[in-house]
């Protein structure tokens, strides 16, 4: 039987930790000739985040 999310479903650690892992390897076209300065901050920010939560999980 298929599982049916509704919305407002509270998910438990485990869900939320393989929806987390699953969205980290999300396919992302990126054209730096095209990226502006709000563009380049929010990658570095990502980079960041996701060196503190990649040391979260390892913990």
């Amino acid at each position: 039987m298929a599982e049916h999310e509704r919305p407002g479903k509270i998910l438990t650690k485990t869900e939320k930790m393989k929806r987390m892992q699953s969205a980290k390897n999300e396919d992302v076209e990126f054209s730096a000739e095209v990226a502006d300065h709000d563009d380049v901050e929010a990658i570095r920010r990502s980079e960041a985040a996701d060196r503190r939560q990649g040391r979260e999980l390892h913990e």
